[in-house]
């Protein structure tokens, strides 16, 4: 019995920052195929700067991505960290107000998302097979900024409580603290190699549901 995954979110779903073949998307394919023993045929519907809203934009109105969802047995979620960068970039200007506009970007965020798993669980209702769905968890690009720090780990703590039976939150946070160095790209903000393969343990970490 096959098996098919659909990815879908930013630049970390696309793999940025590492070379083909050595994103997290298809490590995780390949460690989900060891796992189960069978092909895990993969869409890969990550894009470049993708942010929650827009995300949501597609899921909505974009046939393709619905389709990829419906037909997926595995689906994975990198999201939000465009919505930090975006924020912390529009606050640059302004810094006697950064903590305002990052607070404000953050509501915005979590509802967003909240709409987000909402979509998902919509998509799969009524599915006849078992299937899991994995959230990505954010680390701070931004690690000498403070109001980045609480703004990734209160995304993080909204996150995770989508977690049940179906959902996984893979966290990722603590491990990535105090070692960009190894694991960013050396634009500083995107994992690199090393980073993705240890994305990709951390969901595989989360076992396969009802897949096996």
């Amino acid at each position: 019995m096959g098996y098919q995954y659909t990815a879908i979110g930013d630049s970390l779903t696309k793999g940025f920052g590492a070379l083909p073949g050595y994103g997290f998307v298809p490590v995780y394919r390949r460690m989900a195929e060891n796992r189960l023993g069978t092909a895990v045929p993969t869409a890969n519907l990550g894009i470049n700067g993708l942010t929650t809203a827009e995300l949501m934009q597609r899921l909505r109105g974009s046939s393709m991505y619905r389709q990829a969802i419906r037909e997926a047995d595995i689906i994975t979620l990198s999201i939000g960290g465009n919505d930090l960068i975006r924020a912390a970039r529009g606050a640059a200007g302004y810094p006697g107000s950064q903590g305002r506009v990052l607070r404000s970007a953050l509501q915005e965020c979590k509802q967003n998302f909240s709409g987000l798993i909402g979509t998902l669980e919509q998509l799969k209702a009524g599915a006849r097979k078992p299937y899991i769905i994995r959230i990505v968890g954010l680390y701070n690009p931004y690690p000498r900024i403070a109001a980045a720090t609480d703004w990734v780990l209160e995304f993080n703590r909204y996150a995770a409580r989508y977690s049940s039976r179906v959902v996984g939150f893979a966290s990722i946070y603590n491990e990535f603290s105090g070692n960009e160095g190894n694991l960013l790209f050396f634009d500083h903000v995107h994992p690199n190699g090393r980073g993705y393969r240890l994305i990709a343990e951390k969901l595989s970490a989360l076992g396969y549901g009802r897949l096996g």
